[in-house]
């Protein structure tokens, strides 16, 4: 990637999203299509107690730049009823797909009866979609009595198949909480099941690709399909181990912005997300929060747009990830360095604060607890995740403690394996409060390191009371006004689309008594 002077980077800029194109106008023709258009699939996410985001993209072609067709809007019509065979439909209407985004359709329903399931479809022309199904949430001041959801992260569409989702189809939960790494933006590990067929992405049409490979996947398909989800992304989105505008293999800052710019935009176009989140160029607020009644409030982090650089990155780069003795990087103790950005920091502890429910579930990428790699005297120290952030992590659990926030529960992703710990306001002394829970997903696809290896480091942090690397997988969460239950389930294997899963262990959470016990 060549060096940009700024009169052709802000061109660049406004072609990717800054500013926008006209409204789409209807056509008179009648729409045909000689291939099946929903080749990728439907998905609905971001209920509310009236209505919820659903989404669809036309793509005759999803692997061929622009989806196979093209520069016409293109009208395609919305139903949502309350039974299968659309019978009673209760609402409906019209958008008009662009090639600006895509032919991607994002309708945003109202008016609709809350905490019921309903059914929906799209009809495009000639050609109607699968018909999906959803359901909207609680209305704000219910005391419901339930939620059942599940978490998973880290999909690498060449290391396996992404078998779990049929499992967390028939779990039949609420909502999917999605934490990142949706796609990988390369190539990597071993005894690959699929491949990429591609190079690394960085202009807008290869993300288009890359996101539309991976929803060809008919498991990812019908998990989409069968419930509504909430999302938030990580590094393999854009690229591994980006913080803010910098990357870790040396791109100007200009050059990267415009990938990230292309990728925010790629994302946008093929997940279920509200309106209000589209990208504008490289910026794209995703972080947010989501009421379930009473009983939960999520609060959906992002960690990746708005922090700090890396501290003490490896030798010979500006940026990335590297693991460090502690006392040999004193930045990472700089006070004003921050995981989410001052601004995010703020709206949080506002969210948390003003919560009326009786759960605060903190969605964001990565686990929480700190993690010594040092067997021994000393701490070294992952500065990717929050141990690199050290000093933004004492902020936000002091200010949980201080504000005796009700009932916080961390949910993380991005390492690979399972983790279940305490969240204490000093990791290093045996005697410091737990403020906080935190349970961490194994990935859906991606490998990890061995089991041996995480092994050795566990006499040195004994508030992690499971870390497992050894199976891939999600957590099934069922959550009531007396407590948390978080079932850590296996898959037997990602290198068979059948193979079965198993629950690895249960923990639970009380209600008012911060850490996860054992069942």
């Amino acid at each position: 990637m060549r060096m940009f002077d700024r009169r052709r980077f802000l061109e660049a800029l406004a072609a990717l999203g800054v500013s926008q194109a006209a409204p789409a106008r209807a056509t008179n023709h009648k729409v045909r299509f000689d291939t099946y258009p929903y080749t990728l699939g439907v998905a609905s996410g971001y209920p509310r107690p009236d209505g919820f985001v659903l989404w669809t993209r036309l793509a005759p072609k999803p692997l061929a730049p622009g989806g196979g067709l093209g520069p016409e809007p293109v009208p395609v019509r919305w139903e949502v009823a309350e039974d299968e065979r659309f019978a009673k439909v209760v609402a409906s209407g019209t958008e008009f797909l662009t090639q600006d985004w895509a032919h991607s359709a994002r309708a945003e329903v109202t008016g609709l009866a809350p905490a019921r399931w309903y059914f929906y479809r799209f009809i495009a022309g000639d050609a109607l979609s699968p018909v999906g199904r959803t359901r909207t949430a609680p209305l704000l001041s219910a005391d419901s009595p339930r939620l059942r959801f599940a978490f998973a992260s880290c999909q690498h569409y060449e290391q396996g198949w992404f078998n779990a989702y049929r499992h967390i189809v028939k779990d039949d939960p609420d909502l999917l909480v999605f934490l990142g790494d949706y796609i990988y933006e390369t190539s990597w590990g071993r005894e690959h099941v699929r491949k990429h067929g591609a190079a690394e992405p960085y202009g807008l049409d290869e993300y288009r690709i890359r996101h539309a490979l991976y929803k060809t996947d008919a498991d990812l398909q019908e998990v989409h399909r069968s419930m509504p989800w909430l999302l938030t992304w990580d590094d393999h989105e854009v690229d591994n181990d980006y913080a803010d505008d910098r990357p870790e293999d040396g791109m100007d800052r200009e050059s990267f912005l415009l990938r990230r710019a292309a990728a925010y935009r790629a994302y946008y176009e093929h997940m279920p997300l509200p309106s209000r989140m589209r990208p504008k160029g490289p910026e794209m607020r995703i972080y947010t929060e989501f009421d379930w009644g009473t009983l939960a409030r999520f609060c959906l982090l992002d960690d990746r747009q708005y922090r700090s650089w890396h501290a003490c990155p490896r030798p010979g780069r500006r940026g990335g990830s590297n693991t460090v003795d502690i006392e040999h990087c004193p930045r990472l103790f700089n006070p004003g360095r921050s995981m989410l950005g001052r601004a995010q920091e703020r709206w949080l502890e506002g969210a948390l604060e003003k919560s009326p429910a009786r759960w605060q579930v903190l969605a964001q990428q990565t686990p929480m607890a700190q993690f010594d790699q040092k067997p021994g005297p000393g701490r070294s120290a992952w500065t990717d995740g929050w141990d690199g952030y050290p000093a933004a992590r004492q902020r936000l659990l002091e200010f949980v403690h201080q504000r005796k926030i009700c009932n916080p529960v961390v949910i993380g992703g991005d390492v690979h394996s399972f983790n279940v710990s305490d969240l204490k306001l000093d990791f290093d002394d045996p005697a410091s409060p737990v403020v906080a829970s935190e349970f961490v997903s194994t990935s859906i696809t991606s490998q990890a390191w061995a089991q041996e290896r995480l092994n050795a480091f566990l006499l040195d942090n004994p508030h992690m009371k499971l870390v497992d690397s050894r199976a891939r997988g999600y957590v099934r969460v069922e959550v009531t006004t007396t407590q948390m239950r978080a079932d850590l389930r296996a898959m037997a294997s990602v290198a068979k689309p059948d193979a079965a899963c198993s629950t690895l262990a249960s923990f639970v959470v009380e209600d008012g008594k911060a850490g996860p016990q054992k069942v």
